[in-house]
Formats: C-alpha cells, structure tokens, sequence
C-alpha cells in the first residue's frame, strides 16, 4: 500500500469536532501514515495536543504563533509558548513567519516574532516550518540572519525565481498542496524544474482543497490527489511520489 505524509493539516480545528474519527479513518485508508499538525496560537494548543494524544504514533506536533496571530499582546503568547518545548517532543517550530495579504499593520511585531522564532529552532536544533504571504523578500531578509536554519516553506506558490531565492537561504523544502491541482496553476510548469527531493506534500486542511473537491472542506486522505498530479509532472508512478515525498518529511521532521 502507498504510504503519504500530510506534513500540514489543521485537523484539529472546530471544523471537525463532530467527525473527527472518520476523517482520521478515511486518511488512513487513503494511505497517509504520519499526520502533522502546525500549531497557530495560544488557543489551539490544547485542542492540538488534545488530536495528539489520541494518537501519538500518527500525529507530530509543531510549536509556533503564526503570522496572522501577532497582535499587541505577541510577546505574553510568545513567553507561555517556550516553555512548552520542555514539555513535549515537537517535530519544528511552525507555523510561523510573516504574513501581508490582510494587513501591514503589525509588520514590526511579525518581524520580532519571526526573528524570536527563529531563534528558538537555531537554539534546539528543529526545523522550522514557515509560512509566507505577499511577504517573500521581507520573510528571506530575516531567514538570511540565521545561518543553518532548515524547514519548510509551507504553501509555495512562487514562481523559479522565487524557489531558488529560498533554496539559496538554507536548506529549505517547498509544501505543495491543493493549489497545484487549481485550473490554470503555473505551479505545475514551475515544478518541472525543481526536483522532487526538494519537495513535500500538505493539505493545509481545511483550507486548499484539491479539485475536484475544491470549495468544500480538506482532508488529509486528498494528499494522493495531489500526488497524482506531481506524478503526472514527474513523469514517475505515483509510488516513487508517495515514497519519496515521504522520505524527505521524515528525513526533515522525524
């Protein structure tokens, strides 16, 4: 049987209170052996941790305070986030970075965070798992401040330029998700220039869903959806893709 890694899934969400065994059962079924759950702020820690104890073996857990939860109060949630590094085993410091697709407000304070971040991986030796909107030239000018970071620019949607300004800043891999099933996605001729061991697949569930099912809620049980188009760019079958995709998360994540 084909084994995938969704290497970003927020499957811990209210989104799936009410369904939440089925939606493991049915990735198990569709072949995804290992599940990895980004953290996004002070809140979701508990309900993530919750998802994680059900399953230990099947889910790896990040610690980080995304982008898009920098407020005012960044640093309190930044201070009651450390600590929890001694507590549990995290796979990456994630998902953090910058985001400015909703607003530039608070640019300075994702800077800090992000640079606060970075640091805590440098200082554990964890990857990091970043995250990148409208902001690719601010999030490398920090990136390039660190040196030996490696992780995963999670949801790359750039162009060849932009891979290889990110490969040139660490040892990064690219998440490619739903997005490269999109009509009209450029990604696919993007991809045929990079090769598959700088790749890893995610959902972003459930956000990102993959045609055919787009506009309704993720799963992580679509990852082979997204398989099959890399394996259709690739020009390999879809088992070297699961094989491979998955080698490079667990090489990067363990």
């Amino acid at each position: 049987m084909l084994k995938f890694v969704d290497t970003h899934s927020h499957i811990y969400q209210e989104d799936y209170n009410e369904d939440i065994d089925q939606v493991i059962a049915d990735a198990r079924e569709a072949g995804v052996d290992r599940i990895y759950l980004p953290n996004v702020d002070k809140d979701s820690i508990k309900p993530m941790l919750n998802l994680y104890e059900k399953d230990p073996d099947y889910f790896r857990i990040m610690m980080g305070l995304h982008p898009t939860s920098v407020e005012e109060n960044y640093e309190q949630q930044l201070t009651e986030i450390k600590p929890l590094f001694d507590q549990f085993k995290f796979s990456a410091v994630g998902e953090i970075g910058i985001d400015l697709y909703w607003s530039r407000d608070r640019i300075e304070e994702q800077k800090k965070a992000f640079r606060i971040q970075l640091g805590w991986a440098k200082d554990m030796n964890l990857p990091v798992v970043i995250h990148t909107r409208d902001s690719l030239n601010e999030t490398l000018e920090i990136v390039r401040e660190f040196d030996g970071l490696r992780g995963i620019f999670h949801s790359f949607g750039g162009d060849l330029a932009d891979a290889q300004k990110i490969f040139e800043s660490g040892d990064f891999l690219l998440g490619i998700n739903g997005v490269l099933t999109f009509k009209n996605c450029n990604l696919r001729n993007i991809l045929k220039e990079i090769p598959l061991e700088k790749l890893v697949i995610e959902t972003d569930a459930p956000y990102l869903t993959p045609v055919p099912y787009r506009g309704k809620r993720n799963h992580p049980a679509y990852i082979p959806l997204i398989a099959e188009f890399l394996s259709e760019i690739y020009q390999l079958p879809i088992d070297e893709i699961a094989r491979k995709t998955t080698q490079n998360a667990i090489d990067l994540m363990a």
